[in-house]
C-alpha cells in the first residue's frame, strides 16, 4: 500500500493554500480478515487492505467534502472540496476552537495481525462444532471480524495526529426449533485487540445453544407492570439506545421538542444515577485519545446526580449551542464526514448488592442480554435475550424472552436501585447517519426499575 505518513507531508502544504475558513483531512490505510458460518457449513472467509482518505472544507457555514481512494493529485482534491463549500455557504462558519495537536499515538494491540487466518478458522470450528452437538437446532450463525487502521489527521490549524486502531468482534447465534416453535439465543464479544477475549469460550458456546433449545419449553410471562432488574449488558444496551442517542447535539439542535425535553438543569432521576459518555476509559472498542476532528476525547457526564448536565458534541454543534466540544466526532471509514456519536456509554455504579437489589421483589422480572429493540425519540421497545422470574427474593424459573416497552425519562425515574457491579458490553456497533457499524461500548451495574411494563417476546 502507499505510505499515507509520506502522501500526508505534500496534503498539509495543499490545506494551506486555500481560503476557506477551515480545512481538514483524514488519510487512512486499513487490513481486515473476516469468517462467515451459516449453520454447519462455512460461507465465506477473507482478507483485504484498503487505503484512502477525505477533505472536508467550511466556507461561511458550507461543508464541501470529498473522498478517495487514489491518493494522487490530492491538491485537486482540496480544491474540489472548497468548491463544494462555497456552493453551499451562505453564513457565518461556527466552529468552537481548540488547540492543534501535533502527536504520534503509541501502538495498541495488534494481535489480531499476527494470528494466521487459519487458526482463527480452526478456533471457529471448534464453536461450531460445540453448537451442532446440540440436538433441535434449526440453524446457527458465527461471524467473526477484525481490522487494524491507522488513520492521519491533518488541519488548516497545523494539527498532525497519527493514531492507529484495532478492533475484534465475535457474534454467535443458535436457533432452536420444535413443532412450529422457534426460539434463539446468542454471544456478542468483542475488544480492542485482544484475541484472547474471543478465545477459551466453549462451555459458554454449549451453554447458549443449550439455551436456545430450553426455551422452546420455558413458559411466557404474563403481560403487565413488573418491578424489573436489568442485568449490565441489558442494561448498557437501554442507556445507550434510549438515552444515548437523545444526547447527540445534532440530534437535540435539529429537533425542537427535542430541545425542549432535553433542558440543561432538568431531573431526570434519583441522586445516585449518573449517566457518563468517556472515549478516555482505556481500552474499550469505543476509547481512543483523538476524535476524527482533532479533539481529546473527554469524560462527559450527561447525568449527574439525577440531572441532566451534558450533551455530546463535535466542533460545529459545540459552536452553535455556546457549549465545549466534547470529543465526540466520529466517522467509521474515510468515505463518510465525521459525526456526533457515542464512544463507551454507560451508568455509574452504585453500592447496592445484586442480592440486596433483589431481595425485597414479591414477584418481578430477572431480564438478561438483548436481541434487539428501538427507539422513536423518547418511547423504547426492546427485547431481551434471557428473563426469569423473581419470587420472593429469589431467581426462579426461566421465561421466554420479554420485551420492555416504556418512556424513556418515566424510567430513569422509576430506577430506584443500582447496583455496585458495573460490567461493559464491547459486543455491539452503533448506527447512524448510514454509518454501521461504528465500535462502541456501553455498560452498567445491574438496576431495578419500578412499573416497567413487561410482555412476551
Amino acid at each position: 500500500m502507499t505510505d499515507i505518513r509520506a502522501v500526508s507531508h505534500q496534503l498539509a502544504e495543499a490545506l494551506k493554500k486555500h481560503s476557506a475558513d477551515y480545512i481538514e483531512a483524514r488519510l487512512e490505510e486499513s487490513r481486515r480478515s473476516h469468517i462467515t458460518y451459516r449453520g454447519k457449513e462455512l460461507e465465506s472467509a477473507g482478507q483485504s487492505t484498503a487505503v484512502g482518505g477525505n477533505i472536508r472544507a467550511l466556507v461561511k457555514g458550507g461543508w464541501g467534502f470529498v473522498s478517495f481512494n487514489d491518493l494522487n493529485d490530492l491538491p485537486r482534491r482540496v480544491e474540489r472540496a472548497v468548491e463544494q463549500a462555497k456552493l453551499v455557504g451562505k453564513e457565518e462558519s461556527k466552529l468552537a476552537p481548540v488547540e492543534p495537536v501535533v502527536e504520534t499515538v503509541a501502538n495498541g494491540k495488534d494481535i489480531p495481525l499476527t494470528v494466521p487466518l487459519a487458526e482463527k478458522k480452526k478456533l471457529l470450528d471448534e464453536y461450531n462444532e460445540i453448537i451442532w452437538r446440540t440436538p433441535h437446532l434449526q440453524t446457527s450463525v458465527i461471524g467473526y471480524g477484525d481490522s487494524y487502521k491507522k488513520t492521519i489527521f491533518l488541519n488548516s490549524a497545523g494539527s498532525y495526529i497519527e493514531q492507529p486502531r484495532t478492533d475484534i468482534t465475535l457474534r454467535i447465534s443458535a436457533v432452536a426449533a420444535n413443532d412450529g416453535e422457534v426460539q434463539q439465543a446468542g454471544i456478542s464479544l468483542g475488544s480492542r485487540g485482544d484475541f484472547d477475549a474471543i478465545t477459551g469460550l466453549h462451555q459458554q458456546v454449549e451453554e447458549t445453544a443449550k439455551h436456545a433449545v430450553a426455551l422452546l419449553s420455558a413458559p411466557q410471562v404474563k403481560g403487565g407492570e413488573y418491578t424489573v432488574v436489568l442485568d449490565p449488558v441489558l442494561a448498557g444496551v437501554f442507556v445507550h439506545e434510549a438515552f444515548g442517542h437523545l444526547s447527540e447535539a445534532d440530534h437535540i439542535y435539529e429537533n425542537e421538542r427535542l430541545r425542549q425535553i432535553m433542558v440543561l438543569g432538568k431531573k431526570f432521576g434519583g441522586r445516585e444515577l449518573n449517566i457518563i459518555d468517556s472515549a478516555a476509559v482505556p481500552d474499550l472498542r469505543g476509547s481512543y485519545k483523538y476524535d476524527d476532528e482533532g479533539v481529546a476525547a473527554t469524560k462527559t457526564y450527561l447525568i449527574k446526580e439525577g440531572e441532566l448536565v451534558g450533551r455530546l458534541h463535535s466542533r460545529e454543534t459545540a459552536a452553535i449551542m455556546g457549549e465545549k466540544p466534547t470529543g465526540n466526532a466520529r466517522a467509521i471509514n474515510y468515505r463518510f464526514p465525521p459525526i456526533v456519536r457515542m464512544t463507551n456509554t454507560y451508568i455509574e455504579p452504585g453500592l447496592t448488592s445484586f442480592n440486596n437489589i433483589i431481595a425485597d421483589i414479591e414477584e418481578g422480572v430477572y431480564a438478561k442480554n438483548w436481541f434487539g429493540g428501538t427507539t422513536s425519540m423518547e418511547m423504547f421497545t426492546f427485547s431481551a435475550g434471557e428473563a426469569y422470574m423473581i419470587r420472593n427474593g429469589k431467581i426462579a424459573e426461566a421465561l421466554r424472552p420479554v420485551v420492555l416497552t416504556g418512556n424513556v425519562f418515566i424510567t430513569l425515574n422509576n430506577i430506584d436501585a443500582i447496583g455496585n457491579d458495573l460490567d461493559m458490553n464491547q459486543g455491539g456497533g452503533c448506527g447512524k447517519g448510514g454509518q454501521y457499524p461504528l465500535p462502541v461500548s456501553n455498560g452498567s451495574p445491574h438496576i431495578r426499575i419500578r412499573q416497567c411494563l413487561v410482555g412476551g417476546g
